[in-house]
């Protein structure tokens, strides 16, 4: 009698409890289905650093809230008509010191002038100085660290040294010397100010990570087949060094809003008649036992501004680092 033949295409039965089998059929849908389960399969297309720190970011909830919070604050920044009506310069001395009244949900200062309508301006002041700050410091120290630690030698030396010097002015101390010399009333005298001091620290964090990032194979295979220093530069080395800065300057954003407070407070910052949190609460200071209010509202403004920048920075932090996921 002939044997029993298998079907054509069949796999034939091994000794292994059909182990083997279903190892190879499993192997076959594999092959057929792009990407394996999941599309995580070997033909999977390769995804990016920026890719997957997106996908980290949109299933992160710190990063939402405090992304909501920064789009609110940047939208009444632009149109603060939009939720306050009044105008922060209308003050009348008959309501200074009055509490929470019809219209006028947040009260008045000393000055009669109502704190809610100010509060909502002052984010506009608050928000351009520590977006232009960050932008300068970022570009400035980002250019200047990152051609040192590209080109090394003497050039790294010296900006070492000015740095070093740099980070020996205590910022605060610094801005009471520099920026009570001028008189001007406008942001700009502020954020020079923050730029020039500020822009050591990122330096410091673009020369290490371009450092780290030019000892690369594929930079060596670029250098070896003749780019020059420029397309290393541009093409191979800043768009895999620039991300410890991008996580910098997001926390340092916040950092600049509460150091503009600071000085404002302290006198030597913006100045009247620019309206400004740190300025309300330095006005508010001396009433803070007998009309705690004024205080209260722009320095309550003040703090989740600052911890909505430092929570989206954390965030950042955690999705640009494959370490910490």
């Amino acid at each position: 009698m002939p044997e029993p033949r298998e079907p054509d295409g069949a796999i034939a039965p091994t000794g292994a409890g059909g182990a083997m089998d279903l190892a190879a059929s499993e192997g076959t849908t594999l092959e057929k289905t792009p990407g394996g389960p999941g599309g995580t399969g070997p033909s999977a297309p390769a995804r990016s650093l920026w890719s997957d720190a997106w996908r980290e970011l949109r299933r992160n909830p710190i990063f939402i809230i405090s992304g909501l919070i920064i789009a609110f604050l940047v939208v009444i920044s632009i149109w603060p008509s939009l939720i306050a009506s009044g105008n922060p310069l209308d003050c009348d001395l008959a309501n200074a010191q009055k509490s929470s009244t019809s219209g006028h949900p947040f009260g008045f200062d000393g000055q009669g002038c109502d704190v809610y309508t100010r509060t909502v301006y002052g984010a506009r002041a608050s928000v351009t100085v520590g977006v232009c700050a960050t932008l300068g410091v970022a570009i400035l120290g980002s250019v200047l660290g990152g051609l040192a630690g590209f080109f090394g030698g003497f050039w790294d030396a010296i900006l070492s040294r000015i740095t070093d010097v740099f980070f020996s002015i205590p910022v605060v101390l610094g801005g009471l010397v520099l920026l009570s010399v001028v008189t001007s009333n406008t942001v700009w005298p502020v954020i020079g100010f923050m730029v020039l001091l500020g822009w050591p620290q990122l330096s410091r964090i673009a020369r290490g990570s371009v450092i780290t990032a030019k000892q690369n194979d594929y930079v060596q295979a670029a250098r070896a087949l003749g780019a020059s220093n420029s397309r290393m530069l541009l093409r191979h080395i800043a768009p895999n060094a620039v991300a410890p800065v991008i996580v910098v300057a997001t926390i340092a954003l916040g950092t600049y809003i509460a150091l503009e407070a600071t000085l404002s407070y302290l006198g030597v910052g913006l100045k009247p008649p620019t309206v400004s949190w740190g300025i309300d609460i330095s006005a508010a200071s001396q009433y803070i036992r007998n009309a705690p209010h004024m205080l209260l509202w722009p320095a309550g403004a003040l703090a989740i501004t600052v911890l909505a920048f430092i929570m989206l920075g954390d965030a950042v932090r955690d999705a640009l680092d494959p370490k910490l996921r």
